[in-house]
């Protein structure tokens, strides 16, 4: 199956993108362009929170397909997002303790294919976004998945160390990847748990950190000290499903 983000170009095209309720990742606009009607599909951007970037006509040329972009260009995600309740409803759908993935500024878009394809394969119930400093759905993202975004919702939230707020208050709790954490075998990781993955320069910003409740390192034994964002998300994501594999068997 081929997957595509859409590229909408024209102001027409753009506003009604907008006034339709479509998914907008990032809005383009041309820099000094602030007439009628680009004000007003600004505004329409800001309603939906979509990230807006003014760069130059040279930028905007390079990305247009059909060269009549007329200062503004919007990139619509390639899936739809959903809302976070739909991941809690998953899980309590098959009686299952939510376990989900947040993800705090994974910007390549094949890392965040990759997370997905492994949230699917280890039975988590959906992966979480920030708007900003993030990649979207875009059609790398779905390719790199190989179809896991047909399964795994994935909610876009404004702020990441609020939504964590939110679902403590509904039971969960979280453990940040870190490699000056406790070592992942050590830890008890079963119950309602998110797992939080960082950037693999900067790692886990200090707001989301603050809001964490345990910190998870895997062992190295190599001569590097890390691990691609993606490699170490299934790392972990796999001693949750071992801990909750031997608790099963117990109870």
């Amino acid at each position: 199956m081929t997957y595509r983000e859409l590229t909408i170009e024209g102001r027409n095209a753009v506003l009604e993108a907008f006034r339709s309720g479509r998914t907008v990742d990032k809005l383009f606009v041309q820099d000094g362009c602030k007439d009628g009607p680009v004000m007003s599909i600004i505004r329409e951007a800001k309603k939906q929170g979509t990230i807006i970037s003014f760069v130059s006509r040279e930028r905007l040329d390079q990305m247009s397909e059909t060269g009549r972009h007329q200062g503004v260009i919007a990139q619509a995600a390639a899936y739809e997002y959903a809302q976070v309740e739909d991941i809690l409803q998953a899980a309590e759908k098959k009686g299952e303790a939510p376990f989900v993935f947040l993800l705090d500024g994974i910007e390549d878009p094949h890392n965040l294919g990759a997370i997905i394809r492994t949230a699917n394969l280890a039975g988590a119930h959906g992966v979480i976004i920030p708007k900003h400093r993030a990649a979207g759905l875009t059609a790398v993202v779905a390719r790199t998945s190989a179809g896991a975004l047909n399964y795994t919702p994935v909610a876009k939230v404004t702020n990441l160390s609020s939504a964590i707020e939110s679902l403590k208050k509904q039971g969960m709790w979280f453990a940040c990847a870190d490699m000056g954490g406790e070592v992942m075998y050590r830890l008890n990781l079963t119950g309602p748990i998110g797992l939080v993955i960082g950037n693999e320069g900067s790692g886990v910003s200090r707001l989301v950190r603050e809001k964490c409740d345990i910190f998870a390192s895997i062992p190295m034994k190599g001569e590097l000290d890390s691990l691609n964002a993606s490699v170490a998300a299934g790392v972990l994501a796999y001693e949750v499903v071992r801990q909750r594999l031997v608790q099963g068997s117990s109870s």
